[in-house]
């Protein structure tokens, strides 16, 4: 029955999903930023063809269509974190936004609506975050005509086709809604399953944030996080991709300036608390940033106009909402407090978890604390993918 559940088409895994809005491989970076506020999403796709364009019919073109990577503020804020860049905000922002996706990793992969849940696990165990799926629209009628007319909002491809993507989190959320027909394998122990990643990247409370960059970094990659520990190796929190990726650009400021554990306090929830912008702004005037300090400038001029309106609603605060740089971003993002599990949780417990708090990984660690590495959705899809070479 496992096996049979694995063979389903990842087209099953598209029901409602939103067509993909495009963003050209050509655009620069403040392009790109624009499209990420005015979308709301935490990422956007990246093509490698112009027919979207409003000079260009759909039907001219016959290019090939291709998603050649995603972009999200993660990537701008750790491009802007290198010393040349922060120099000269103006020509960074301008930087095409192909040139900053990550190289040598494919990190959105074309996948046919009938390929299977399997091949569609093996391309995320190979590196796969976004797996790009075209939109299959019917009517029901006895030939099963495929509708092709695309929205007026989405990208419009040649033949008027849609596309839309799956990540590891809605393949791991539709394995875990029919979990029963695994059992009892998800009732088995992280540590017995020997799922837990112990090659973990970490970073002390009080060492500089920047010191972490090509951690955080790579965390981006392999959509894990770094964990954030004290001298005896015990876990107090993390900074991860997930949760700067509701950030702003001033982010990369933040970095560049604070350590490790306060900039956990600046992006938690995104909302960055006034004396440590004050702070990055002081370090900022030190290292003689102008042009970030402008940014900021007219960033916190915005917040503290906001924050008497942003006051009044104090059950927003307790439900954690936080005062946000009027995009919305940060309000979508989830704390950045860790999530943890025991060697001793059950596979299924761990799911839940992860999938609850929009966490790509869950840190293990043991009774004292004492970080021992994290379950990943990777490393949770990879017992799945087990159970067919079992058969």
């Amino acid at each position: 029955m496992a096996v049979t559940f694995l063979n389903r088409n990842v087209s099953d895994l598209c029901v409602g999903k939103p067509a993909l809005k495009p963003l050209s491989a050509s655009s620069t970076l403040t392009e790109g930023l624009a499209v990420l506020e005015k979308s709301g999403e935490s990422q956007v796709s990246v093509w490698r063809c112009d027919h979207y364009s409003k000079n260009i019919e759909v039907e001219e073109c016959e290019c090939e269509c291709l998603c050649v990577g995603k972009l999200c503020m993660v990537d701008m804020i750790c491009y802007l974190c290198k010393c040349d860049n922060l120099d000269n905000l103006n020509k960074a922002l301008e930087t095409c936004v192909e040139q900053i996706l990550p190289k040598g990793n494919v990190v959105v992969r074309h996948l046919a609506p009938n390929s299977s849940l399997l091949e569609a696990i093996d391309c995320i165990l190979d590196g796969t975050q976004n797996l790009v799926i075209p939109i299959q629209k019917y009517i029901s009628t006895k030939s099963r005509k495929i509708l092709s007319k695309p929205s007026s909002s989405s990208c419009k491809h040649r033949d008027g086709v849609e596309y839309c993507w799956i990540t590891q989190e809605d393949v791991v959320r539709f394995l875990l809604n029919s979990v029963g027909v695994f059992s009892p394998m998800p009732n088995f122990s992280v540590e017995s399953l020997n799922i837990i990643d112990r090659n973990v990247m970490t970073i002390r409370y009080h060492d500089p944030a920047i010191s972490a960059l090509d951690s955080l970094t790579l965390a981006h990659i392999e959509q894990t996080s770094v964990a954030v520990v004290d001298d005896h190796y015990r876990l107090i929190g993390e900074i991860s991709p997930s949760t700067l990726a509701y950030c702003d650009e001033n982010a990369a400021a933040a970095i560049m300036t604070l350590s490790a554990g306060d900039l956990m306090a600046y992006i938690d929830c995104g909302g960055p608390p006034e004396d440590l912008f004050g702070q990055v702004k002081m370090r900022l005037q030190e290292k003689k940033l102008g042009a970030v300090l402008e940014l900021m400038d007219r960033e916190f001029s915005f917040i503290s106009s906001s924050s008497s309106s942003a006051s009044s609603y104090s059950s927003d605060d307790e439900l954690g909402f936080c005062r946000n740089n009027g995009s919305g971003r940060y309000s979508s993002a989830r704390r950045a407090e860790a999530i943890t599990c025991y060697p001793s949780s059950s596979l299924v417990a761990v799911m839940i978890q992860a999938l609850a708090h929009r966490a790509s990984s869950v840190w293990v660690m043991d009774e004292d604390y004492t970080l021992i590495g994290c379950v990943t959705f990777k490393g949770i899809l990879k017992v799945f993918r087990s159970l067919a070479n079992a058969r």
